[in-house]
């Protein structure tokens, strides 16, 4: 189960990785004890700009008599600083629409899973479920949150 996960997470991180202007993106939730610390894990240039990537859930299911699925939950967190004479809110929208363009041009991630279909909801790709100001690392950021199903054979 652990290679699916790794196998999974870093199709996902790939996958991200090919948005242009993304930023740092982490395949697990970084942190550090001070926040000059915490804000360079997620710094692009002179401002924060990141992204990270965790397993929130793992499901099995059958389709059919001895016919097994595994479903993998995965919340996605991106943050990007506020610069309200930028628009940045918009440029944010923008870098989540073009990462939702990425998951949806490419289903399989690469052929590294089956699908990104989430079959109880019948949602493909990546799903946007909140967008936001919050405070991060002691800065007034853009924050979303991300969702996304993978699927493999058991």
């Amino acid at each position: 189960m652990t290679d699916i996960v790794a196998l999974h997470r870093a199709a996902i991180v790939a996958t991200m990785q090919t948005v242009p202007g993304i930023g740092q993106v982490h395949g697990y939730e970084r942190y550090a004890k001070q926040d000059a610390a915490f804000r360079d894990l997620y710094k692009s240039g002179d401002r924060i700009l990141g992204w990270h990537v965790r397993r929130v859930s793992t499901r099995e299911t059958s389709e059919a008599l001895g016919r097994y699925h595994g479903q993998i939950g995965w919340r996605i967190r991106g943050f990007m600083s506020i610069d309200d004479a930028a628009a940045s809110e918009q440029a944010f929208d923008t870098l989540i629409d073009a990462l939702r363009d990425a998951f949806r041009a490419d289903e399989s991630l690469g052929g590294a899973v089956d699908s990104t279909l989430e079959p109880d909801s019948n949602q493909v790709g990546l799903q946007l479920d909140d967008s936001g100001p919050v405070m991060f690392a002691g800065v007034l950021c853009h924050g979303c949150t991300l969702s996304l199903t993978t699927l493999y054979p058991l």
